[in-house]
């Protein structure tokens, strides 16, 4: 290969990163670096090196010589192009953004003259397909297809896809997992590739049907109240009086309704008590997640919300795409991830953004019937579990588009971001979120379920040999149980001598002895 070369670059660093081996950077990392697209570098970059070695990590694809595009100073740069984007969709998949950034860096006529290289063949009939969709604009120099057999748009061996439609224009099946107003895409890992095969949903009812029916039935209510509770804690807030039980309820309706700006608007209104602070519905400023500088009160954000005058247009996005997805034989925590996380991510509410977030994975999931009508899945309380994992996924999105987003400070401290954003929150990698949500779901089937079930059931135990025993009635059995779950099965001082003080010491100590075996104490 020329020395000269449009994209592909040999270099040690590449963004801060070393590369594991000597060779070129190459596919849509390349693409992005050369042209100084407006677009975060992919999670994992490809490079091929200058051996013959085939693996890959978290952060790199390394290829064998044999893989490196044809790139040099005979071609044009359009033609080049077109060599790097075959050489991504063989091996990298789709990345929307890109495409979306390079039909605004491109002229109509250079988007042309891409797609007439092999006119009909399928990586040149799925990049044309691909700017058409994107830019919702028909090249006017290409005449629709009828001599090829239909090929998929997305590979689903790289990534993972709907059914699809087919396009008699491209013969092209879109079996993209959205619209062109929202449509973040998932790379299949060997991570979610094991859940989706391991049937989670299917085991976690085969288990839930071997539980008596009155056991279910208090565990299901404990664990809404759980899970509510553990929403809110997420959020840094401990809900007073009903607020936790009445969004454990509306949690308790998941998957009931359907998705609509209305419906986002009054789980808004069921989580916000208090609203004389707060511009309740779809934001008309700016918004961001993060601190205030202490001195100057200057926003320092982590995240920057999508604009106010974008979220229409976002939402309906999000909720055409949420249809889809129900509609489609799409595994359901996949969906769950693209429809919540993207949801967070657009941030269209000033307040209640998390919680419903979280109440969007509960929708999703009962919605595709993974988990069983009337049974709460407490995904929140797995989440809170894990909140430093569940921090950094949100900050995977959120950090690099921070060098990205224009911004100014507003006179209330607030940011009003003066550049183009739409399209980041449109088009994203879902795969970190995607296998945190499915660890979650996992984490709930495995441990969180079975944890409260088996709790329900010792407790009846405990409670048939104090009645049987001590005959005492219900609400002091239940205040007894609590005295010795808040002290690892010891009756304290000052319960023995006040609510308790009609037991004897030895019968103390036997309470205390059961209590212990009975809950594994």
């Amino acid at each position: 290969m020329n020395n000269y070369t449009h994209f592909s670059q040999a270099t040690l660093i590449f963004h801060g990163k070393q590369c594991p081996e000597e060779g070129h950077i190459v596919g849509y990392s390349a693409i992005i670096d050369k042209l100084g697209l407006q677009v975060p570098i992919p999670n994992q970059i490809t490079l091929v090196c200058t051996r013959n070695k085939n693996y890959q990590t978290d952060d790199w694809k390394i290829l064998p010589k044999s893989y490196l595009p044809e790139d040099n100073q005979d071609m044009t740069e359009i033609e080049a192009l077109y060599k790097h984007l075959v050489f991504a969709l063989k091996y990298e998949g789709v990345n929307l953004l890109v495409y979306r950034k390079l039909t605004l860096h491109y002229s109509t006529k250079q988007l042309t003259d891409l797609c007439h290289i092999e006119p009909t063949g399928q990586y040149s009939r799925r990049i044309w397909f691909l700017v058409e969709w994107i830019s919702g604009e028909k090249l006017a120099g290409k005449k629709d297809l009828t001599r090829k057999s239909y090929i998929p748009l997305l590979d689903d061996k790289l990534q993972y896809a709907i059914e699809g439609e087919k396009s008699s224009r491209h013969l092209v099946i879109n079996n993209l997992p959205g619209t062109p107003e929202f449509c973040p895409l998932i790379r299949k890992t060997l991570k979610l590739e094991h859940y989706i095969e391991s049937r989670f949903s299917e085991k976690n009812k085969l288990y839930l049907n071997e539980i008596h029916k009155d056991i279910l039935q208090r565990a299901s209510s404990f664990l809404m109240l759980k899970d509510s509770k553990a929403s809110f804690t997420i959020e840094g807030e401990t809900p007073k009086g009903g607020r936790a039980v009445r969004w454990g309820q509306a949690i308790g309706q998941a998957g009931t309704k359907n998705l609509s700006i209305g419906e986002l608007i009054r789980l808004q209104q069921t989580v916000i008590e208090n609203t004389r602070f707060i511009e309740m519905g779809f934001r008309r400023k700016g918004g961001f997640v993060g601190e205030y500088d202490r001195t100057t009160g200057e926003p320092l954000p982590e995240h920057i919300s999508a604009k106010w005058q974008d979220l229409e247009s976002l939402v309906n996005g999000l909720i055409k795409t949420n249809n889809l997805l129900a509609e489609n034989a799409f595994d359901a925590v996949l969906a769950a991830a693209i429809i919540a996380f993207g949801f967070v991510f657009i941030h269209p509410f000033e307040d209640g953004n998390g919680r419903i977030h979280r109440y969007l994975i509960h929708h999703t999931l009962a919605k595709k019937q993974f988990s069983q009508p009337g049974i709460i899945f407490p995904v929140s309380a797995s989440i809170l579990n894990h909140i430093d994992n569940y921090r950094v996924v949100l900050e995977h999105f959120s950090h690099p588009l921070l060098n990205f987003i224009e911004w100014k400070e507003t006179k209330d401290h607030n940011i009003e971001v003066i550049s183009e954003t739409i399209d980041y929150y449109r088009y994203f990698d879902a795969t970190l979120q995607a296998e945190f949500l499915y660890d979650c779901v996992v984490d709930t089937i495995e441990n969180i379920i079975p944890a409260e079930v088996a709790y329900f059931a010792q407790y009846d135990e405990f409670k048939r040999f104090v009645d049987d025993e001590f005959e005492m009635p219900d609400k002091m059995v239940a205040l007894l149980v609590r005295f010795l779950d808040q002290n690892k099965g010891i009756l304290s001082k000052r319960a023995r001598e006040n609510e308790f003080g009609a037991l004897t010491e030895a019968e103390i100590n036997q309470i205390e002895t059961r209590y212990r075996e009975i809950f594994n104490k």
